[in-house]
């Protein structure tokens, strides 16, 4: 893999673009009258999650990395604020609604351990 691009090596990247592929067929289901609403709402919050991590790994220091995973970890809140709307609305079941909240809950864990590491560890 090319090394210019550093973050497409790391396990959250990768592990957040496949819960977007996921979302996105989930989000499919959707009535039409949610095209501009809360399913584009959804699909923006997923690609934030992954622009962020992009974006800040080539920033200059651990600690503006650490800004941009946070702000991944709050485009998958709005994810899985998604998620509630679409069960209330009744777009998704129960068992789904579940499914999908823990797979964002681990990649939550992983945004933050990850974060975490690069604020209490200086780069090698």
């Amino acid at each position: 893999m090319n090394n210019k691009f550093r973050f497409r090596n790391f396990q959250v990247y990768k592990d957040a673009r496949k819960l977007r592929q996921e979302l996105k067929i989930l989000s499919k289901k959707f009535p039409k009258e949610e095209n501009f609403c809360l399913k584009a709402q959804l699909w923006r919050a997923l690609d934030s999650i992954i622009l962020n991590i992009a974006e800040g790994s080539d920033r200059g220091t651990d600690k503006d990395f650490a800004h941009y995973l946070n702000n991944s970890h709050t485009s998958l809140n709005e994810v899985a604020a998604c998620l509630d709307l679409a069960l209330d609305d009744g777009y998704i079941s129960e068992e789904e609604h579940k499914e999908y909240l823990n797979k964002c809950e681990k990649l939550a864990n992983q945004l933050t351990a990850f974060r975490k590491r690069l604020l209490n560890e200086p780069t090698k």
